[in-house]
């Protein structure tokens, strides 16, 4: 890039005699008058070409690249650890106990065949109490060495070898200014002179001062948009589950990808809920907001759903419910939500969506395709019931869910997306927290929204691992036949200890369906983490334990449930309802004990 005579002062001329001096003198105004002109259009160019994005080591880079070489030889720029990390930087006025505050390296420009071996870009820098960058920091004042003698090299040099390049590279001049914005210490940057170039002067410094001034309020604005981004990616992982729970005939794998941009995040979520009787709940959904507003919502729809999920195995009722406390938010935003609810003993999801993008279902053989669950209206705009769909997912077939952000892009169609992603997920994936980075890598696009990936592959129970399920008959011979199968089962199992607290709690359970809900359907056992005992019945109300008095002959039945298992719960399903109960599992039988 060719020189800029007018950034600097050349070296002085030779004496004027005369006429020639006259002339000069009356001249010298017009001349300072077009530097002047030629400076503030600099700066100028500055503006258009320092800052052009919000990215603190693009925006370093930036600096130093446009300094050099019109300004300067060679440029250094080093910032605050804390403004890497996004924080406030040193406060005008503030002392830290360890005096200069830690920089790290973040850009360096040198002109061609200058070699000054500067601290390496990344890296920290160590500032001496001997070094003129220590003078700078301290005072918050830009530092001046017109011609640099023997002893400044030392001063400016990180090391003694650097010093010593220095010299055999002619530099004879160095400045170095802070870099300050809002009143707030970001760092420095120090420049360079070498060869037959003119020193650094006065007016150097004060156009210097001016450019950093400029450039430090560029670099502060980096740092306000990446915390924006950090906080706003802190809430959205705080709000989402750090672990799945155990799923019987299920190996869940999820991860969630923010966007680049801190406005783009904030909307998606995710949820993996352990039902009764090993059934597990998968849910994905999609606040149609940004930022933080968008996050604050997500969290309390996500917080409802899950409450919804315990209360609820019907995927359609939960997003029927749901759907009403989303129109009571204050924020009068909607969402799109898909929930799947897994039935290890029938190998099964039922599916209902409230606007969301469809799932993929994968067979064993690696073939995709999209399943075609009906569309309901997305939550909070009153548009209910929604519909329904069961699935049989054959062993290591995988259900993928996933939000729009993964295939929404503003150069690609959403039919391609959507075959791009259908062709990623019948590849292998990867069981952990990178399947949704490994998805997006796969899928492409241009990543501007945030995504999540869900992942359900079936499979068989694992050892220990027993379900045991068996129709009872419709009359008052099906408590004597449920106690059987218990005894008969458990025995099976090792689990003697729990024979007679089970024999009593499935005895209540079967009484209370031949008598409030027409006649017992279906006892399910299963033995996993814990023993569940379930029994279905047809009946519409939900039992509740009731106050019984010294001589009421019922009403007792539950708060006995109550006292001898861990949980109890009841929840309605398409053709009426369960109840269930969880037990500990002794820890000499040698399973799992509780989580």
């Amino acid at each position: 890039m060719r020189e800029r005579p007018w950034l600097h002062e050349r070296r002085p001329p030779q004496p004027l005699v005369g006429g020639r001096r006259a002339l000069k003198a009356a001249l010298r105004p017009v001349t300072e008058a077009v530097r002047a002109r030629r400076r503030l259009a600099w700066l100028n160019e500055a503006g258009m070409r320092i800052g052009t994005t919000l990215d603190l080591r693009r925006t370093a880079e930036e600096l130093a690249g446009f300094t050099v070489p019109e300004l300067a030889d060679g440029c250094a720029v080093d910032l605050l650890e804390s403004v890497l990390r996004f924080q406030e930087g040193d406060r005008l006025g503030r002392r830290s106990g360890t005096g200069i505050p830690e920089l790290r390296a973040m850009a360096v420009c040198e002109v061609p065949g200058l070699d000054l071996a500067p601290d390496p870009v990344g890296e920290v820098s160590v500032y001496t109490a001997d070094r003129l960058v220590h003078r700078c920091l301290a005072t918050r004042k830009p530092v001046l060495v017109t011609h640099m003698e023997s002893s400044d090299f030392h001063a400016v040099a990180p090391t003694p070898e650097a010093a010593d390049l220095m010299r055999r590279a002619r530099v004879h001049s160095y400045l170095a200014v802070p870099l300050i914005a809002r009143g707030v210490l970001l760092g420095l940057a120090d420049f360079v002179r070498a060869g037959s170039r003119s020193p650094f002067t006065r007016a150097d410094v004060a156009l210097v001062m001016q450019l950093a001034s400029r450039a430090a309020v560029y670099i502060d604005n980096a740092r306000l948009y990446g915390r924006e981004r950090e906080h706003v990616v802190t809430l959205q992982r705080a709000l989402l589950p750090r672990s799945s729970p155990s799923t019987p005939g299920l190996d869940v794998s999820s991860s969630y990808v923010p966007a680049g941009d801190p406005a783009a995040v904030g909307g998606d979520w995710f949820d993996v809920v352990a039902l009764p009787s090993g059934r597990t709940a998968l849910m994905v959904g999609d606040v149609m907001g940004r930022g933080l507003a968008a996050a604050a919502t997500m969290g309390r729809l996500r917080t409802v759903a899950r409450t919804l999920m315990a209360l609820d195995i019907a995927p359609e009722r939960l997003l029927s419910r749901l759907d009403l406390a989303a129109r009571d938010l204050e924020e009068d935003q909607v969402a799109t939500c898909l929930c799947a609810v897994y039935d290890p003993c029938g190998g099964s999801f039922r599916i209902a969506s409230a606007g969301h993008p469809p799932p993929l279902l994968t067979g064993p053989d690696g073939t995709a395709s999209f399943l075609d669950v009906p569309v309901g209206a997305p939550l909070g705009t009153g548009v209910i019931p929604y519909d329904p769909v069961d699935c049989p997912v054959p062993e290591r077939g995988r259900l993928t869910l996933y939000t729009d952000g993964l295939i929404r892009s503003r150069a690609t169609d959403l039919t391609t997306q959507m075959d791009r992603l259908r062709r990623a997920v019948a590849e292998d994936l990867p069981g952990d927290g990178t399947v949704c980075q490994a998805v997006t890598d796969r899928v492409g696009g241009d990543r501007s929204d945030d995504a999540i990936v869900l992942v359900a592959a079936a499979r068989p129970l694992a050892p220990g691992d027993e379900v045991y399920v068996r129709t009872l008959l419709p009359d008052g011979k099906a408590a004597g036949q449920a106690r059987a199968a218990v005894r008969e089962r458990l025995a099976a199992w090792g689990l003697e200890d729990l024979v007679d607290t089970t024999e009593l709690v499935v005895s209540e359970l079967v009484g209370n369906a031949l008598r409030y809900g027409n006649a017992p359907g279906e006892l399910r056992l299963l033995r996993h983490e814990r023993l569940s005992v379930e029994v279905s019945d047809s009946g519409p109300d939900l039992p509740q334990i009731q106050h019984a008095g010294v001589s009421d002959e019922s009403g007792r039945g539950l708060q006995l449930i109550n006292m001898l298992c861990r949980r109890w719960g009841s929840c309605r399903t398409p053709d009426g309802k369960v109840v269930w109960a969880e037990q500990d599992l002794p820890v000499r039988a040698g399973l799992p004990g509780p989580q």
